[in-house]
């Protein structure tokens, strides 16, 4: 009896880790519209994630929105066939998200060139 086998490699994802800089600007933002008792910091956790590979060409920041209200009963897990998306806290996902990237470009755009400094674009 011969065993024969094929050993297959398999790309894994990388880590995915936040940019310090944007992770600061996400405590700021955050803490602003929600308050300081609201933003918790998990503890880092296994699981892989595609958003890794986009970080690690540009910065990005990775980060959950909880959705959990203590008035109701508890949500049932993402991966649960009965999972109930708590619909009352997308407008606040949706504010954090635009107040994020409106900072963003405030902070990181390039200055504009006043006419004033003698600014010519060769076509």
């Amino acid at each position: 009896m011969q065993l024969l086998t094929s050993i297959k490699k398999t790309v894994s994802l990388p880590r995915t880790v936040n940019n310090k800089d944007l992770h600061k600007q996400f405590q700021c933002v955050a803490t602003d519209m929600l308050g300081a008792k609201t933003i918790i910091e998990p503890r880092p956790r296994m699981g892989s994630e595609a958003f890794s590979l986009f970080a690690e060409g540009i910065p990005g920041y990775y980060f959950l929105l909880g959705m959990q209200n203590e008035t109701r009963r508890r949500l049932k897990s993402v991966h649960f066939p009965y999972f109930m998306l708590n619909e009352d806290v997308l407008p606040y996902g949706a504010a954090l998200h635009a107040s994020l990237a409106t900072r963003y470009l405030l902070e990181y755009q390039p200055k504009p060139i006043s006419p004033k400094e003698n600014f010519h674009d060769e076509l």
